[in-house]
């Protein structure tokens, strides 16, 4: 293990998950009213409607799968009955949809962006930077997924990637296991760290937010100001006179 391996592997983890947490609560107390995904959708419709449900189920999937594969150790999957070669097939074929789905879907509303024009005026030079950092993480993934796995002749990133990933959390981190992991699966590794420094300063912060708050807040009532509907008066401008009685 040299002095890089312990940069990449180490350090780098560590600062990305410190900025992504303090970023969080400096962007939550400091710009509560950005904390919001800037819908566009009053600008155009027809493509964000095709392509947000395609990212949006397909990056969920692609999460649960990270989930399942870098916190489940594989000692547990094996105990529950399901075997190497049926976990593999099953991980390789469901993320191999996702990740198809999730870059088509990005890549529409990525188009959408640039050429719609009320779209492309209200993006600003982090929503460019995300994009681009976002579509590198997916594309790296899915491609370490296919050359590894479908290309080539297979590898278990349980072994080597999970461990490690695992060691991070419990301060005991072990990057000589990454050192020996193939290339993209380490680019894939990287970006994805460069990726959640950056996540608090741009729209994904809306990822981490619940709208609890609407299951106990009181209804809205909207009235009508339209004469027909109002009453059998119309309504008039200004104040009612004051009578003395």
């Amino acid at each position: 293990m040299n002095a890089l391996d312990t940069l990449l592997w180490v350090v780098a983890p560590y600062l990305a998950l410190t900025v992504f947490v303090l970023g969080h609560v400096w962007r939550y107390r400091y710009d509560k009213f950005g904390w919001t995904t800037r819908s566009s959708q009053m600008y155009e419709s027809r493509l964000l409607r095709i392509g947000s449900p395609l990212f949006h189920f397909g990056i969920l999937v692609v999460l649960l799968g990270h989930v399942g594969g870098l916190v489940i150790p594989k000692t547990w999957t094996e105990a529950a009955g399901i075997g190497e070669e049926a976990y593999h097939l099953g991980a390789v074929v469901l993320g191999t949809i996702a990740g198809v789905c999730t870059i088509a879907g990005l890549a529409i509303l990525i188009y959408r962006r640039r050429t719609v024009g009320p779209v492309f005026t209200a993006t600003t030079r982090n929503d460019k930077l995300m994009y681009a950092l976002l579509a590198l993480t997916i594309v790296l993934g899915l491609a370490a997924t296919l050359v590894a796995n479908v290309l080539g002749g297979g590898y278990d990133y349980r072994t080597t990637v999970s461990p490690w990933f695992r060691s991070i959390f419990i301060l005991q981190p072990e990057p000589a296991l990454m050192a020996r992991v193939p290339v993209l699966f380490q680019l894939h590794a990287a970006s994805a760290m460069v990726l959640f420094a950056v996540w608090p300063f741009t729209r994904l912060v809306h990822m981490l937010t619940a709208p609890i708050g609407y299951l106990t807040r009181p209804y809205i009532v909207y009235r009508s100001r339209d004469a027909k509907t109002a009453g059998t008066r119309a309504p008039r401008p200004g104040w009612d006179p004051i009578t003395r009685r």
